[in-house]
């Protein structure tokens, strides 16, 4: 049985060849056209399965090439992560140390205000110093002769203050200053002391320590004083007399000078220290030299700077006086004089531990008196009056 087909086919193929096939309806109906039909057709076949073989392993090679990719992808993005995260380490790191940066930059600035901050300080020391070294240099001229006497240099003498205490006395108290300590000592030890007044008449007082708050350490600073100046090498003249002549002579203008607020004589130094009404000693010392007409002769006194000072550091210690007593609990019965005579007597006898007294001084109730402790030499001790 024949079957008569009647179609035409039109095949894209992936080679560069494109071609159709239309069998001919003549010959399709014979044998041979059939067979021909076949053949080409199976020749078809043959060329879609070899491109379908092509497609698959062009599939796999993308599957693969994919695949490959894929991995390069993961691989990439995990090196980016990590890369990511040490970058991140490392910007954190940075900005660590740029915080550092910036800290030690503060630190340093801050130091750098603290240098100059000192250095301005220094730079007023030294000037201060200067100034001072200028007065030093200027201080004073004083006559000055070798007698011969030699000493250690260790045993040089350290800068020397003479204290004066003025201290005040309660009311029926005495103050008792004995030559020497022990007696001191044992008038303390027995502390309660009945002094016979005569007449079978006695009164009780009580011996207690005198403890003065001395300086332990003093720092002063001084500094050029603007409105002083120190007049030394003066005239043989009354001090009245010498004291105005430097007044007038100094508040002439012609001279340097201006109007003058003081001028006091000094006799320890014997010089003058004039104090003028405005801040001019600075300009007055820069001539050192001043002529002064005295019993019509012509006397060259000499001007040097004033220095203030003004204690900077104290620190002081309270320190017992040891051959000072005080006697509390005196009653006012008899006269002053009297009493105190009584008591003198009574504190110099052996038999009841006194001894020779120094100094001594009674302070009856109601009154105000004040005993005034003064400095000692180095073969000494206390003393009070």
């Amino acid at each position: 049985m024949f079957c008569k087909l009647f179609f035409q086919v039109t095949f894209t193929m992936s080679s560069d060849e494109d071609f159709s096939l239309v069998p001919d309806s003549q010959s399709e109906d014979t044998l041979e056209g059939i067979k021909a039909s076949i053949k080409n057709y199976k020749k078809k076949y043959d060329q879609l399965m070899e491109e379908t073989k092509e497609l698959t392993k062009t599939i796999q090679d993308r599957r693969d090439l994919k695949q490959q990719f894929k991995h390069r992808t993961d691989k990439l993005t995990q090196d980016l992560e990590a890369d990511k995260r040490s970058y991140g380490d490392q910007l954190a790191n940075e900005k660590s140390k740029l915080d550092l940066l910036k800290q030690e930059e503060l630190k340093l600035v801050a130091e750098i205000k603290e240098t100059n901050a000192a250095i301005k300080e220094e730079e007023a020391n030294k000037k201060h110093l200067m100034q001072q070294a200028d007065v030093f240099t200027s201080v004073p001229e004083r006559d000055m002769v070798f007698k011969g006497a030699t000493g250690n240099a260790n045993n040089k003498q350290e800068f020397e203050m003479k204290p004066h205490i003025v201290y005040p006395m309660d009311g029926g108290t005495a103050l008792i200053t004995f030559e020497e300590e022990v007696v001191a000592r044992k008038i303390l030890e027995l502390k309660k002391h009945q002094v016979d007044l005569g007449g079978e008449c006695s009164i009780t007082v009580e011996a207690r320590p005198v403890h003065l708050m001395l300086p332990k350490l003093v720092e002063i600073d001084s500094e050029v004083s603007s409105q002083r100046i120190l007049i030394s090498n003066l005239p043989r003249m009354e001090t009245e007399t010498l004291v105005d002549k430097l007044e007038i002579h100094f508040s002439k203008t012609k001279n340097g000078g201006g109007e003058v607020a003081d001028c006091e004589y000094l006799s320890d130094s014997e010089t003058v220290v004039l104090t003028f009404a405005e801040n001019i000693a600075k300009r007055v010392v820069q001539n050192e030299f001043h002529d002064l007409s005295v019993q019509k002769k012509k006397h060259t006194v000499r001007v040097t700077p004033f220095l203030n000072g003004k204690i900077s550091n104290l620190k002081t210690k309270m320190t017992q006086c040891p051959r000072a007593v005080m006697l509390t609990g005196i009653p006012d019965i008899m006269e002053r004089e009297t009493l105190q005579d009584l008591l003198e007597i009574h504190f110099q006898k052996n038999t009841n531990g006194g001894g020779e007294i120094e100094a001594f001084l009674y302070n009856p109730l109601g009154e105000h008196t004040s005993a005034v402790f003064g400095g000692v030499t180095p073969d000494s001790e206390d003393e009070e009056q």
